[in-house]
């Protein structure tokens, strides 16, 4: 059976039945597609139940594929060529619906008086439904698989359907292979996980994936290949942990003076939720093995002062610290806000500023500073990176928001020094449990889910655009009232195919409105040194609105800002819009974010503009974006580069077969870690065919 899937595994495409070398090659280019074994984990993306018939009165806006019998009792083409267009009029018996063809029209035969089987996808249009493009078949030529049981569908790219590689050539490839999958294949999971979990074998899962027999073995075939891309993401994930917490790591047991007299000197207490994240951080520093840890906490829930405080746990036990900031915005204020919490250490703790505006004359102390130890904190951006910023002792490294830093860059934190050291990766991006167990599944993680006291929860309100001139009169107030506030756009220019106020108009419409007040603009486009003006202009409070794209979204920090208002907040997704709303609420003062979009929204859109009005919570708005956007997108705004490849897995409905394959691969990395077992051999064999490793790296770097 072994040899089965062998074979499966090494037979190229090109030579599977009815493939041939120019198929394979778009099968290659456009899916990856290499051997007969990826052709058969190509899988369906979707089912049509094709036993079910419908009457045209049946049909309503919410069915996906409908098949209908009935005549075609006339039909007409208009223009000519390639863009001639074929209209049809189909009838059941009671009802009739309009059929449509853009293209290809003209080798569509229609005859009347003859029984068809039509199937597609129905939509309404001038009080009528139509079907674009269905398939059109003569009753005489349906074959009985066209109507019993489940279709499976599959992503096709346009190329793919360019040499006919379209839904019914996948099914006939696929069915090809089936007599040699029957035959038997070998599992790639243990008979002691299929049969804890009630999985199913190889075999019956790849048959009943394409060709279910009935919705529940169809959905036991999904299940078992679901925990599998998952259990072996995980175990991988684990392993790479269990091996790397045997690390040594510098030992950082005393809590010293430099701890003490910041946490003594501070004008209020810290919450349970900061206290708890020291005590899990220094119970790291103190083991001896390298610290891996990740610190999430929402926007203003006081991460900085956390990072700050185990910087002196480092610092207190004779090592060096530093703090990595994405941009050089983000890197000034963390200077400037540590700067003034350690006012009454100023004599004990000397800190600097590394970015690239540094100039060569004031890069010269700060060389010297970290190579003889009287620096103790270094802030800075990639600046911290370059190959001549070398360290007399760093022991503890904070990065913050470092999804913005790509692997490779992170990775030469650890030519700093001989002992890697001890590593806290941050964000203010509010992680769903799901990613969490993926992106970061192996580091450990630290939650701040408390705001400080005094911090007043931002007010959201939703208004139509056509009620800007009663959202400009509430920010008239505001800034009389010495408030300021950030007017954020989607867009710097005007763009003709997309109905939004752009930040150029924008910005001069509200210069009409607001010609009392001076108004800054910043944007991606613009030079560093004039971003940074315009963003100073707005922290000293010189111009009292801040016009801006999402550049804005992390490391802005004027307490004295208390309105966010979002043009178009319907090009946002939730967790960007969680984060814009992060920039304001910073201060005592009563706070809001303004939510303007057009009057008619969709569904999904309309959700969104609901959340962000009901709950300031973080991880609640993560779990809903996940669900309403799935992972594909968050995973983008997680980290650069590729998070791995989910052929079959979905992270956003998903979470309970994770939680499950993760359980599974830890109890057997508990037992065996090494996976040297003979019954675990098998899970080390398919780590080193798939190649997992490659795809998911994190663990290299942090």
């Amino acid at each position: 059976m072994r040899t089965q899937t062998v074979e499966l595994a090494h037979r190229d495409i090109a030579y599977c039945k009815n493939v041939g070398a120019k198929r394979a090659d778009i099968l290659r280019s456009e899916k990856n597609i290499r051997t007969a074994m990826d052709m058969l984990r190509y899988f369906p993306f979707k089912y049509i139940d094709r036993s079910r018939f419908y009457r045209i009165a049946e049909i309503n806006d919410e069915d996906t594929f409908v098949q209908i019998i009935g005549e075609v009792t006339e039909w007409h083409t208009i223009g000519i060529g390639k863009a001639q267009r074929l209209s049809a009029t189909f009838f059941d018996g009671t009802h009739q619906c309009e059929l449509v063809w853009f293209r290809g029209g003209q080798y569509v035969k229609l005859q009347r008086g003859v029984k068809y089987l039509l199937f597609g996808k129905p939509s309404r249009f001038n009080h009528m439904y139509n079907f674009v493009h269905p398939d059109l078949t003569p009753w005489d030529k349906v074959t009985p698989e066209m109507t019993q049981g489940l279709e499976p569908y599959y992503s096709l790219t346009e190329k793919m359907q360019r040499v006919n590689l379209n839904q019914k050539a996948i099914r006939t490839i696929i069915a090809g292979l089936m007599p040699e999958v029957k035959m038997g294949v070998a599992d790639t999971m243990g008979a002691d996980i299929l049969q804890r979990y009630r999985l199913m074998s190889m075999t019956d899962a790849l048959v009943n994936v394409h060709f279910p027999a009935n919705t529940q073995a169809m959905q036991n075939a999904r299940a078992r290949f679901k925990f599998e891309e998952l259990f072996y993401i995980q175990l991988q994930i684990l392993r790479q942990m269990k091996r790397r917490e045997q690390n040594p790591g510098f030992a950082m047991p005393t809590v010293g003076s430099r701890f003490h007299a910041l946490y003594k000197s501070l004008p209020w207490d810290l919450t349970g939720a900061q206290k708890r994240v020291i005590h899990e951080i220094h119970d790291d520093l103190k083991s001896g093995r390298q610290m891996n840890r990740l610190l999430q906490g929402d926007v203003g829930s006081g991460k900085t002062l956390v990072a700050l405080l185990c910087c002196l746990l480092a610092v207190d036990n004779g090592y060096q610290a530093c703090i990595m900031a994405p941009t050089e915005i983000l890197a000034n204020q963390h200077y400037e806000t540590l700067k003034a919490f350690l006012a009454p250490l100023r004599d004990a703790v000397h800190i600097a500023l590394l970015t690239g505006s540094t100039t060569q004359k004031n890069r010269v102390p700060i060389h010297n500073g970290l190579m003889n130890g009287t620096i103790h904190i270094l802030i800075g951006t990639h600046a911290l990176l370059e190959d001549n910023v070398q360290w007399n002792n760093l022991g503890f490294v904070v990065i913050d928001e470092q999804h913005r830093f790509g692997v490779a860059q992170r990775a030469k934190l650890w030519t700093k020094s001989l002992t890697p050291p001890h590593v806290l990766v941050m964000t203010a991006t509010p992680i769903p449990r799901t990613l969490a167990m993926t992106v970061y599944g192996d580091l450990r993680v630290s939650i701040i889910d408390e705001l400080p006291p005094g911090r007043k929860p931002v007010q959201t309100i939703h208004y139509p655009l056509e009620r800007r001139a009663q959202v400009y009169a509430f920010v008239r107030k505001q800034i009389e009232a010495g408030r300021q506030v950030y007017v954020v756009f989607p867009l710097i220019k005007e763009n003709e195919k997309m109905d939004l106020q752009d930040l150029q108009n924008g910005f001069n419409e509200l210069c009409e409105a607001f010609p009392e007040y001076k108004i800054s603009m910043v944007h991606g486009q613009m030079k560093a040194a004039d971003k940074d003006l315009q963003m100073q202009r707005f922290v000293s409070g010189e111009t009292k609105i801040l016009v801006a794209t999402t550049v804005i979204e992390v490391g802005v920090n004027v307490p004295n800002a208390t309105v966010m208002m979002i043009q178009n907040a319907e090009r946002f997704g939730l967790s960007q819009l969680h984060q814009l709303r992060g920039r304001v609420g910073r201060g005592a003062d009563q706070s809001f974010c303004l939510l303007l979009t057009k009057m008619e929204l969709s569904k999904d859109t309309r959700q969104r503009m609901d959340i962000m009005v009901a709950t300031n919570d973080g991880f609640r708005i993560a779990e809903a974006d996940l669900q309403l956007r799935g992972p594909g997108d968050l995973e983008g705004t997680l980290q650069s580069g590729t998070l791995f490849d989910l052929h079959i897995a979905n992270l956003a409905t998903d979470g309970q077969i994770l939680a499950l394959a993760r359980q599974a691969a830890m109890d057997i990395l508990d037992k065996d870690p090494l996976l040297e077992d003979q019954m675990n051999r098998i899970y080390k064999e398919q780590l080193d065919i798939l190649r997992v490793q490659q795809a998911y790296n994190w663990s290299e770097i942090s």
